[in-house]
């Protein structure tokens, strides 16, 4: 019996012990959505050997079920990918008891390669890139959402939870009166996640959640899992946790802030220089300048829908222009006060919809550019931060990001084509379906006037 058949069986014993039957295997799609299937505990060693078969368009398969034609897809007869479970990624599911959560790896059954639109694979390629180099990225994310309650009477069919306002930055019952988050964060901390607290946000039913900082793929698989999780355990309580940018029109946006230092092979931060101005180092700044340089690509990652740019604007506490600033939030790039081995970036440019696998990616990517070019970043900004004349504007819209990212050449060929490419095109065609869509709002606008 070979060593690897052992060490299954004897994994199978441990999980049966635990009263373990089924295993949940999951991976990200394009979205950053989860798709899985649940197996049978007994069937682990053949899932792990031969893999699960799924529909490789289920990558570009939107939440209404359409699909956009990325090459190798439909027009290839929607051949299959396997899917084995990555095992280091068990873990029971504190709420669903019996289930063990893994994350699987997307192959090609025809070649063996990483599927060509899997988020996974692509941030483990780009980072192994960086760590060529003797650098180690690390990333602390963080992740705001919204929580709802059902309401027949409303036009979406869900209300604000808790709908109070004034208790941004509050914690107990006065903007929390059911509990939620105490009850989601003892089961993030069950997961083994990261999670390491959390508050009400700014507006009504706004969470944030705080993860704590690993290597770049493990930030990202906390984060899909923390998504995947809050929505789960909302559910179960009756309500929908939504990571839309900006869910409705009387209120704000939910970012994803991602938080980035890099380490050299001695594990020390290389950001961190207390002889140079502000602390921080040469590598800093052009990492800096790199983020400042690919920020209109970058935003195709970050705000990948059609309503992450009804987020930003003058005065929201979203960045508006591509900027970087000391302890400044109204900057795309802020970088907090701590030094030493806590020298860091904070890119604030992201909101909640997007994946956490391609936004960490294409952090990565653009910052080992600036590293790379030695670009020195402009003067940081000071003061107000909204004011256009001071820096370029971002992308404001999913078309305008998309033809950036098409553009922008360096970043692509990190990225990779195949993957740039895919994205595009099932982006581009869900900018075309809902350009093609009646909005409420038009209609109210104008049947009865016109």
């Amino acid at each position: 019996m070979s060593t690897d058949h052992s060490e299954q069986i004897q994994q199978i014993e441990d999980l049966a012990a635990r009263g373990i039957d089924v295993v949940r295997i999951i991976y990200p799609d394009l979205m950053g959505a989860d798709r899985g299937r649940d197996i049978l505990l007994h069937h682990l060693p053949n899932a792990t050997g031969h893999g699960l078969a799924f529909c490789r368009a289920i990558y570009h398969t939107d939440a209404l079920g359409e699909h956009s034609d990325i090459p190798g897809g439909l027009d290839a007869g929607m051949p299959d990918i396997t899917v084995r479970p990555d095992l280091s990624t068990l873990v029971p599911l504190p709420w669903e008891p019996g289930v063990a959560w893994c994350i699987g790896d997307a192959r090609d059954p025809a070649t063996g390669l990483p599927a060509p639109e899997s988020p996974r694979d692509l941030l483990r390629r780009v980072t192994a890139a960086l760590t060529a180099e003797g650098l180690v990225p690390v990333v602390g994310p963080e992740l705001e959402y919204v929580l709802l309650d059902p309401d027949p009477g409303s036009p979406t069919g869900w209300r604000r939870y808790a709908d109070a306002p004034g208790n941004v930055y509050t914690v107990g019952r006065k903007g929390d009166p059911d509990g939620h988050l105490l009850r989601t964060l003892r089961h993030l901390h069950g997961l083994g996640i990261g999670a390491t607290g959390g508050n009400r946000e700014y507006d009504s039913g706004q969470f944030e959640i705080n993860l704590d900082h690993s290597e770049a793929l493990d930030a990202a698989d906390r984060a899909f899992r923390f998504k995947v999780a809050v929505k789960e355990l909302a559910r179960a309580e009756g309500r929908l946790a939504t990571f839309m940018a900006k869910p409705l029109n009387d209120g704000g946006g939910s970012g994803f802030h991602l938080h980035i230092s890099l380490v050299d092979t001695d594990g020390r931060n290389v950001f961190d220089a207390p002889e140079q101005p502000s602390g921080l180092s040469v590598a800093a700044r052009h990492a800096v300048a790199g983020l400042l340089a690919h920020a209109p690509a970058l935003a195709a990652l970050f705000n990948p829908t059609v309503n992450s740019y009804k987020r930003f604007g003058p005065d929201t506490t979203a960045p508006w222009l591509i900027d970087w600033g000391l302890d400044h939030r109204g900057a795309m790039v802020r970088i907090p006060p701590e030094r030493g081995g806590g020298s860091r970036l904070e890119m604030r440019l992201g909101d909640a919809t997007a994946n956490p696998y391609l936004a960490i990616a294409g952090l990565v990517a653009a910052v080992g550019l600036g590293i790379r070019s030695a670009a020195e970043p402009p003067t940081s900004t000071g003061g107000y931060g909204y004011d256009p004349a001071n820096a370029p504007k971002l992308p404001t819209s999913l078309g305008e990001a998309l033809d950036a990212l098409e553009a922008d050449v360096e970043l692509t060929e990190v990225l990779g084509r195949p993957f740039v490419d895919a994205f595009l095109i099932f982006k581009r065609d869900e900018l075309a379906r809902f350009e093609r869509h009646v909005t409420d709002w038009e209609f109210r606008q104008y049947a009865q006037l016109i």
